[in-house]
């Protein structure tokens, strides 16, 4: 691996940061997705969040209270010998209502302290802009991305962010998992739906108007400084076909292509031909303004991140298909030749260094892994000890994987932050128990406990792939 690959680990506001009602921090649409059976009605946009029980319970509100935890925090990273950390702004601390003329100088000052703590032990900031994470009051006033009012809005907050950290943070991500818009769409964007509205036609709208907002954020990034790098970021892992039956494959090329539609546009710079003519056999029509199709060309990412936790199987036979794995928010028919974590999610390393060929082969723009890892339930010694050998393999299988797309095929990777470094609340479960880190936290899913941090076997274990550049 280079000398200056960036190993680190990453995590986001909305699961660990916490402090949802301090500093002057507005709600998020993350502070009303609740734990339990309402969770994924309310992501997926059918249900109002205005319509949940009295007693619903929100994971995130305190998460696992990085906001008063973080110094402790980092130098456990430190510990570890992070290069990086990826993390994400809650923009509703800066911007409460999203609205404001002016941001939240607590909010700033915050993240301030936050990143020269991180400055303080060497460890480089990589900052996503918009990690799942709208003001509330966006959602309520304006439908949040279906409007187009939401583009001026997220380049002040940019503009507010990009003046304040032009001196201490080098990498930014515009959106993060901004595919996932398409499969979660309150929690990717805030999107709820109206009855009898052209489903499609509302999902793309807020799709073009974030496109348009990353590319306007890229511009306005590299005139404040052009030293900044911006990056996307995508929810990847390649669709096999389930057999070689064309139909198979041809099905699995659309999914692959549904998921590259939004990097088409942040890395190319314009829309693809296949997504025109899906628009005109769907009848979807987007409002743009003239400007818009160059702003996109003009303006593209200058690197691309992506998540990876495992690849998933296509099938048009559809009695495989009622079949289909868990696989967080894009299911897909089980795959006979892999075995399956504790949440059916496929374990599958070489399909790492498949997708960062696929990915670098499309784009020819440097990469960085800015998620993977095992989501499990880990059991506490007596001594207080936990063996996660378990995660331990999954991530030296697939740091093997990223080495041989690297050394082998000649992939530019920039590094590899694992998710959930330190454990916390899962996305698409609301829950504790399913954990990633490296660093475990004394809490469980109905959200008892007392937030103390320890180490896992995987801490040490991950020091030590760091201190030897990759050896696993």
């Amino acid at each position: 691996m280079r000398s200056d690959f960036l190993w680190g680990g990453a995590t986001a506001a909305n699961q660990c940061e916490g402090g949802f009602n301090e500093g002057k921090r507005g709600l998020g649409t993350v502070d009303v997705i609740p734990w339990g059976e309402n969770r994924y009605p309310v992501m997926l946009g059918d249900m109002d969040y205005k319509d949940l029980p009295e007693d619903s319970y929100y994971p995130s509100r305190e998460a696992i209270d990085l906001y008063h935890h973080y110094k402790e925090d980092i130098a456990l990273f430190a510990e570890m010998g992070f290069r990086c950390y990826r993390f994400s702004f809650s923009w509703s601390r800066i911007f409460p209502t999203g609205e404001e003329k002016e941001p939240n100088e607590e909010g700033l000052q915050f993240y301030e302290d936050f990143i020269n703590e991180l400055l303080k032990y060497n460890i480089e900031p990589v900052v996503t802009i918009c990690h799942f994470d709208v003001p509330l009051a966006l959602v309520d006033k304006y439908g949040s991305w279906k409007s187009r009012k939401m583009i001026d809005l997220y380049v002040r907050y940019c503009d507010a962010i990009f003046r304040r950290f032009k001196d201490t943070v080098k990498y930014w991500i515009t959106f993060n998992e901004i595919n996932m818009l398409l499969h979660l769409p309150f929690m990717g964007a805030g999107i709820r739906f109206k009855e009898g509205e052209n489903r499609e036609q509302v999902k793309y709208q807020a799709a073009h108007n974030e496109l348009v907002a990353s590319a306007m954020a890229t511009r306005l990034a590299h005139q404040i400084n052009p030293d900044f790098k911006v990056g996307c970021m995508l929810a990847a892992g390649n669709y096999y076909p389930y057999s070689c039956n064309p139909q198979d494959v041809w099905e699995a090329l659309k999914k692959d292509r549904e998921n590259y539609f939004f990097i088409d546009v942040q890395a190319r710079g314009e829309y693809p031909a296949y997504a025109k003519k899906m628009f005109e056999r769907e009848g979807i029509v987007l409002e743009t303004e003239p400007e818009d199709e160059q702003i996109l060309k003009e303006h593209t990412v200058d690197y691309i991140t992506f998540s990876y936790y495992s690849s998933r199987c296509i099938s048009t036979d559809q009695k495989l298909i009622q079949k289909s794995t868990a696989g967080n928010a894009m299911a897909g028919v089980k795959n006979p030749y892999l075995k399956e974590s504790q949440w059916g999610w496929a374990i599958d390393p070489l399909g790492l260094r498949i997708t960062l060929n696929s990915i670098y082969d499309r784009y020819e723009k440097p990469l960085f892994i800015v998620e993977n890892g095992l989501g499990a339930v880990d059991q506490v010694n007596e001594d207080g000890s936990i063996d996660d050998d378990d995660r331990i393999e999954y991530l030296k299988e697939h740091i093997k994987a990223m080495t041989d797309a690297v050394e082998q095929d000649g992939v530019d990777l920039l590094g590899y932050t694992p998710w959930g470094c330190i454990d916390l609340v899962s996305a698409s479960t609301g829950e504790m128990s399913k954990r990633y880190g490296f660093i475990y936290v004394d809490k469980d899913d109905a959200g008892h406990g007392s937030l103390k941090r320890s180490r896992k076997k995987s801490f040490d274990w991950y020091k030590g792939v760091i201190k030897s550049n990759g050896t696993v």
